[in-house]
């Protein structure tokens, strides 16, 4: 039996936002109210939040050799996570985001990879002992597809639980989705991947109804404030959100798979789980940037 740890592998970033009142149309340009700097990236943000929410965790990353490389290990440890995986490539610069924020906490990111992209199955492949004693493996897509597809044949052949949260959107091989433990698509990411335009609780039900006929064992699309829908072969209903004055959306979907893989490795059922997540994604989302927004977990409580 496979102890609690939970693998998180995934990027890495430093996120540069400015807060403004409104987004800018295309070639316009608009003053900010402030900058801050954080650190950031999904895999980080959801390594983050497994550590606040008393998480058994190991995570797997890459940076460059500089100094936002730096500041990210920086971060990690002021978390006290073991920066032991934390891999520097010399020739790629670390991985950036550039983030607008506006006042009803909607935004606007781009994201530069850098040495996310140089993430390998080589890299993976490395490290597979170490992957293999975790229960759970929580993957994103900052990374390449193709560490992704190695990630997810090591869990086969182990027998672990995968949690893909399939962000930033973009079209699968559903072969490569098949026997999966669980996916967290949003309503933008479960559009691309069943063709269904997700909306609310209706067509959340026949995206996720389709996912899971392709070999998903366990689908739940987030739809913000709404909540999020569950399904699976024995369970089809929404779990309702929290409701709270956003004021930044940015790590929304980090915590709440961060905070679903703690709940899972606690042994809570799936309803619970993604009540518990619900509740530390609706914390986040009142909160001004990634990892500076994660709760811990007393606040859920």
């Amino acid at each position: 039996m496979k102890n609690k740890k939970i693998v998180v592998i995934g990027s890495a970033n430093t996120d540069m936002v400015v807060k403004t009142d409104e987004l800018p149309t295309h070639g316009e340009t608009k003053l900010g109210e402030y900058f801050i700097m954080n650190s950031g990236g999904k895999g980080a943000n959801q390594a983050v939040t497994v550590a606040r929410l008393g998480g058994d965790l190991i995570f797997i990353t890459k940076v460059g050799n500089d100094i936002f490389g730096e500041y990210t290990i920086t971060g990690l440890r002021k978390e006290k996570i073991d920066t032991d995986f934390v891999l520097i490539d010399k020739n790629t610069p670390s991985g950036v985001a550039l983030i607008m924020v506006d006042k009803e906490g909607e935004n606007y990111i781009v994201v530069a990879p850098g040495a996310n992209s140089k993430l390998s199955p080589n890299d993976v492949y490395q490290v597979k002992d170490t992957i293999a004693e975790a229960e759970i493996i929580l993957i994103q897509l900052e990374i390449p597809i193709v560490t992704i597809s190695a990630i997810i044949e090591i869990a086969k052949t182990t027998g672990q639980k995968v949690i893909l949260n399939p962000a930033p959107a973009q079209r699968l091989d559903f072969d490569l989705l098949d026997g999966l433990f669980l996916i967290t698509p949003n309503e933008t990411e479960a559009s691309l991947l069943t063709g269904i335009p997700v909306k609310e609780e209706l067509t959340a039900r026949k995206a996720a109804q389709i996912i899971h006929d392709k070999g998903v064992q366990n689908v739940i699309i987030t739809l913000g404030a709404q909540g999020a829908y569950l399904h699976n072969g024995t369970t089809s209903r929404i779990i309702h959100g929290k409701k709270v004055k956003a004021i930044d959306t940015t790590a929304a979907g980090d915590v709440f798979n961060g905070a679903m893989a703690v709940a899972i490795s606690e042994g809570m059922n799936l309803e619970d789980a993604a009540g518990f997540a619900n509740s530390a994604a609706a914390i986040a989302v009142t909160r001004l940037g990634a990892q500076s927004s994660v709760p811990f977990r007393n606040e859920i409580l």
